[in-house]
């Protein structure tokens, strides 16, 4: 008898149900592998999240971020947070922290730093077949690190003790974030796997905060802040499109009595442009209360909520999966401590005109409206994370630059940008000449007797002739916008625009 024939027929068997059961392990430990790692009955996604190193994040040309062995049994990995001594505060508003649980960028793209996505297990199922554990991508940020460094001393320098402030620059044209700096922040090293129990407890008391500080809340995307005479900006490019303005129109910037209560609405002073009478571009560089009061009076607060939300006034901005800067809001009106509803009235239409009484913004936000200006009325969707490659250098993701909103006509962008140009040459910011910026101050007084300081603005683009990047710097304290964040932009701008 021939045994070839059964003997082929056995070994055909065998090999069909050895690659039928390579394709379910590939099926179930690849395709399905993010699901039943993140299920919740799975115990061992907390087990092992520390026994394989997370992928690396650089900027620059810097590693900022990377996983090292502790030699321990439990973690087996930890993670280190700078490429120089003190960086970890300068980046985590970007980076953020990852202890099994992530925020920020190590949150965003935790299956892909932990080896977890599909786009890397399907790449290297026999790796996964023969129970070899996939090996996390690394990250290279948008973000230019020397800048960074820049922000974060500069804003140190300049925001009062016990308070806040932060710094975003924009590249107008692809929406990439150069700089996301805050002061004050914390260190991701504090509260890294390797910290153990010292380091819950540390999360903890940062979790708390002390008085406004709330290290984990960043100033730069996640805090809102009143905008003061910056919002001015939004306030001119919706009167421009809803009442007929442009750069040369007269309007009035002397007394305004306050339709409601009686009282006056104060200029800072009462001279110049700020006399009784100016072109939209005197009133703008001189930052006349009374003039932008009046527009949005003669608009109305659902008009000015309206066109601010072409900016993205209203809305979470989101810069990357599951990671989104802060809503920045103009209220038509607002809900109170016991949940009373208040409707925006008209003196209170009047405050939010020049950026007080409940508007509130980022400094994402104000960013993104100097990007309109400096970008024929276009606003590019801001994001960090410029290319995801796996450790064989392949290419996993890359940025393609997407469109946010048309906010205003290029018309309108163009008049704007001359406005801005002004406000430094011949208006409150006399101080920034020659200093490569234009924009726009705002200082929003709010109550010191309370202990409640300024919240001081400047907000533009660079360079002053064929813009390439949108800026926004608030820092706490008192004086003016002019003085007190002015200088920071343009100490940021000085060094980004080294690039």
């Amino acid at each position: 008898m021939n045994m070839d024939k059964p003997v082929r027929r056995v070994a055909i068997f065998a090999m069909l149900l050895f690659f039928g059961l390579m394709a379910q392990v590939n099926y179930v430990q690849g395709s399905q592998a993010e699901d039943l790692r993140t299920d919740a009955r799975n115990a061992r996604q907390y087990a092992d999240v520390f026994n394989s190193p997370r992928g690396q994040i650089s900027a620059g040309g810097e590693v900022l971020v990377e996983s090292k062995e502790t030699h321990k049994p439990n973690p087996k990995y930890g993670r280190t947070y700078g490429s120089k001594p003190g960086d970890g505060p300068i980046f985590a508003p970007i980076t953020g922290y990852f202890n099994g649980n992530a925020t920020q960028v190590e949150r965003a793209y935790n299956s892909l730093l932990g080896g977890k996505d599909k786009r890397i297990t399907q790449q290297r199922w026999f790796d996964t077949f023969i129970g070899k554990k996939a090996e996390g991508a690394n990250l290279e940020l948008t973000v230019d690190p020397e800048a960074q460094r820049t922000a974060y001393r500069a804003l140190k320098e300049k925001t009062q003790p016990g308070r806040r402030g932060g710094a975003v620059v924009i590249d107008i044209k692809t929406g990439a974030i150069k700089v996301a700096a805050s002061w004050p922040s914390f260190d991701p090293n504090e509260v890294a796997p390797q910290t153990g129990e010292k380091g819950a407890k540390r999360l903890e008391e940062l979790d708390k905060g002390s008085g406004v500080i709330r290290p984990l809340v960043d100033n730069a995307l996640s805090q809102t802040f009143p905008p003061g005479s910056s919002f001015k900006t939004v306030t001119s490019a919706v009167a421009m499109e809803r009442l007929g303005l442009n750069i040369s129109s007269q309007v009035n910037t002397g007394q305004l009595i306050l339709p409601e209560s009686g009282r006056p609405l104060p200029n800072s002073h009462d001279s110049g442009s700020c006399a009784g009478s100016a072109p939209l571009k005197g009133a703008f560089a001189e930052s006349c209360n009374t003039s932008f009061a009046k527009m949005a009076l003669d608009m109305g607060i659902q008009q000015l909520h309206d066109g601010s939300a072409k900016f993205g006034f209203g809305e979470r901005i989101k810069m990357e999966p599951d990671m989104y800067a802060a809503a920045s809001a103009v209220p038509v009106s607002v809900t109170d401590a016991k949940g009373n509803k208040i409707e925006t009235g008209k003196d209170g239409t009047a405050r939010s005109g020049i950026g007080q009484e409940n508007v509130r913004a980022t400094p994402l936000q104000m960013a993104m409206v100097a990007c309109a200006v400096a970008n024929d009325g276009k606003i590019m969707s801001p994001y960090v994370v410029q290319t995801v490659r796996a450790k064989d250098q392949s290419e996993l993701y890359s940025a393609s630059p997407k469109q946010f909103a048309q906010a205003m006509s290029g018309d309108h962008a163009e008049q704007m940008q001359e406005m801005m140009r002004a406000v430094v040459s011949e208006g409150t910011a006399k101080n920034l000449q020659g200093r490569q910026i234009a924009g726009k101050t705002g200082t929003a007084e709010q109550d010191p007797a309370s202990g409640i300081p300024n919240s001081r603005w400047f907000v533009g683009f660079s360079p002053v002739q064929n813009p390439r990047y949108a800026f926004a710097v608030v820092t706490e304290g008192s004086g003016d916008g002019a003085t007190n964040a002015g200088p920071v932009a343009a100490t940021i701008m000085a060094e980004v625009l080294k690039k």
